[in-house]
C-alpha cells in the first residue's frame, strides 16, 4: 500500500502542484490510514471497504482527534480515492459516503493595533539583519500573506514603484498593494541590506538568513517570537496571528469582504467571513460599554 501511497503523493507534486506542505501532510494522514487496516489484516488497498474506512473515522473519533483533524483526514482519503478511480487500481470509490464532522470555525486568535505596532517598532537598528526584519514584518503586516508566501517571494514579485508584490501559490496569483512604510522598509532592505547578507549573488529569493541562504518557516517563527517577547506581547503568537491581525483590523476600519478576501487568497467567501463576525462581536462590545442606556 505504501507504494501506492508514494504514487500518489508523486501525482499531487507532479500533476497538482500542491505545496510541500500539503504533500507531506497527506503523506503523513495516508500512512497511518494504512497502518491502521494493516492492524485490522488488511494490506491489499483493493480489498479496503466502506466499513473499513468508517472504522478508521470511528477510531479517530474514539481517540479524540479534533474535528478538524478528522476533516482533514477524510478530504485526504476522498482525494486519494479519485486518484486510485483515474488509474483503474481500484473500480469502485469506497469513500464516497464518509461524512466529515461539522467543524466549529474558532475565532483567530489577533493583536491589537497597539500591540502590532509595539512588535513592527522592535528591529530598528542599522544592521543587516535588523534591516531585514523590519521589513519582513512589516511585509507580513501589510498584506496579510503566508509564511509560506513570504519567505519564497522572489525579488521580481516586488514592485516598488508602484507599491505591489506578486504572490504566487500552486494554483493562482495575485497582486496585493502594500502601504508607505511597508514600502520604505522594504526599500532599505534591498538598498542596504539584501546584497550584505547574500551568499550566492545570483540567487534571487528575496528574504535570506544570516547564511545567506533563503529563510525557513522556521526560523521565521522563531524570529517573531523573539520579537514578541521583546515588545512584552504575553499571547502565543505565530505569523499567522499577523495573517490574522491584518485582516480583522481592515475589516474592523471598513474594508469590503471580497477585497480582503481576494488579498489573503482565500477560494471561499465564507473563510473570510469570521473576520466580519469579529467585527459585529467588537461593535457589540463597545456599545454595551459605551451607550448611555443599554
Amino acid at each position: 500500500m505504501e507504494k501506492i501511497i508514494t504514487s500518489f503523493i508523486e501525482y499531487l507534486h507532479n500533476v497538482k502542484k500542491m505545496s510541500t506542505n500539503t504533500e507531506l501532510s497527506y503523506k503523513r494522514d495516508l500512512l497511518k490510514v494504512a497502518d491502521y487496516l494493516n492492524g485490522q489484516g488488511i494490506t491489499d488497498i483493493t480489498k479496503v471497504s466502506a466499513t473499513n474506512l468508517n472504522s478508521y473515522i470511528i477510531y479517530m473519533e474514539k481517540s479524540s482527534f479534533s474535528a478538524a483533524t478528522i476533516s482533514r483526514n477524510i478530504a485526504c482519503i476522498k482525494s486519494f480515492y479519485h486518484y486510485l478511480i483515474k488509474e483503474g487500481i481500484v473500480k469502485e470509490d469506497v469513500s464516497e459516503n464518509l461524512k466529515a464532522p461539522k467543524v466549529e470555525k474558532k475565532i483567530p486568535e489577533i493583536l491589537t493595533t497597539q500591540e502590532v505596532f509595539r512588535l513592527l517598532e522592535q528591529p530598528h537598528g542599522d544592521h543587516p539583519k535588523d534591516i531585514r526584519d523590519k521589513a519582513m514584518l512589516e511585509l507580513l503586516y501589510a498584506t496579510g500573506i503566508r509564511v509560506t508566501e513570504l519567505i519564497t517571494l522572489k525579488v521580481q514579485d516586488v514592485n516598488l514603484a508602484l507599491g505591489y508584490i506578486n504572490c504566487k501559490d500552486a494554483h493562482k496569483e495575485r497582486t496585493i498593494p502594500i502601504g508607505h512604510t511597508s514600502k520604505e522598509a522594504l526599500g532599505k532592505y534591498l538598498a542596504s541590506a539584501r546584497d550584505a547578507m547574500l551568499a550566492d549573488s545570483k540567487d534571487d529569493t528575496l528574504f535570506v538568513n544570516c547564511s545567506g541562504e533563503p529563510m525557513s518557516r522556521q526560523g521565521f517563527w522563531k524570529l517573531i517570537k523573539y520579537y514578541a517577547k521583546k515588545a512584552g506581547i504575553d499571547a502565543d503568537i505565530t505569523p499567522h496571528t499577523l495573517r490574522h491581525s491584518f485582516a480583522a483590523h481592515l475589516v474592523e476600519n471598513g474594508a469590503d469582504l471580497h477585497s480582503v478576501q481576494e488579498m489573503l487568497g482565500h477560494s471561499d467567501i465564507s473563510t473570510t467571513q469570521i473576520y466580519a463576525n469579529m467585527s459585529h462581536s467588537r461593535i457589540r462590545e463597545v456599545y454595551a460599554k459605551a451607550h448611555p442606556r443599554k
